[in-house]
């Protein structure tokens, strides 16, 4: 349940049309609903803005489909990542909103009245790091900012990136992506003011340990403004630079007792 279906729901109670009975009912499972193998939170769409996000490694496919099912008995959208291709058959069958991003291993369902809004633009610096790179982008934009990518622009050849300054510019938050020796962030975070969400990725040859080389360069960036995912956490940086494009879209709800 997010705000305005809770909002809709009191306006019922308070003009008669929904008896407190049946009010009470609806919301008896709104901080979250346990299904013995997962505890749900329904409450996390009121205060973040977005529901429960299902990560599908180590569930089983039933697990997956019954947890989908359930936020979707209270939620008009659905993420769910890490999605392998078995499962994404499943969740699909669930709803005909469903789409099977193969790239990123996700699967969404979009609020049918979405409105993008602000600029996120995901960068990656070889071909490799696009999967990555795909969930941040499906995440941000299913949470509903409007994205844009830059793939294949790593410090190999500098000058790729450098003729694109004007897109990097434009965006209100950037993502990038990198494996190898994931130095691609701090040549992002040294031409741009705005904040620059670095991700490493487990690509790369012997020395570079599954990601954990990138993973230090970009800790130890001498550029300001950078701040640093875990290797191939392409949700959590698609997360935060939504929220940090949503900055000034969207005022949070007023506490009780005071007037925005």
């Amino acid at each position: 349940m997010n705000q305005h279906q809770l909002q809709a729901l009191l306006t019922q109670v308070q003009r008669g049309v929904l008896e407190v009975p049946e009010a009470l009912h609806q919301l008896r499972t709104l901080p979250y609903e346990n299904l013995g193998f997962a505890s749900l939170d329904h409450h996390r769409a009121l205060r973040q803005g977005f529901p429960e996000v299902i990560f599908c490694e180590g569930k089983t496919e039933r697990q997956v489909v019954a947890i989908a099912r359930t936020l979707l008995r209270k939620n008009n959208s659905l993420l769910a990542t890490r999605v392998e291709r078995s499962v994404a058959r499943a969740l699909l069958r669930i709803s005909k909103r469903a789409v099977y991003h193969e790239a990123a291993r996700v699967v969404a369902i979009a609020p049918p009245k979405l409105v993008r809004r602000g600029s996120v633009l995901i960068v990656t610096a070889g071909t490799a790091d696009i999967p990555v790179a795909e969930e941040a982008r499906v995440t941000a934009d299913i949470m509903g900012s409007r994205t844009d990518t830059l793939y294949d622009v790593g410090v190999a050849g500098l000058h790729r990136l450098l003729g694109q300054q004007e897109r990097l510019h434009e965006a209100r938050a950037l993502v990038v992506v990198a494996g190898m020796d994931g130095v691609l962030p701090s040549v992002v975070g040294g031409l741009v003011r705005q904040p620059v969400i670095a991700v490493p990725t487990s690509r790369g040859y012997g020395a570079h340990f599954g990601g954990l080389a990138a993973l230090l360069t970009m800790l130890n960036s001498c550029a300001a403004g950078v701040g640093v995912m875990n290797i191939d956490n392409g949700f959590g940086a698609g997360c935060m630079a939504h929220r940090i494009n949503m900055v000034g879209e969207v005022s949070p709800a007023a506490p009780p007792g005071r007037r925005s």
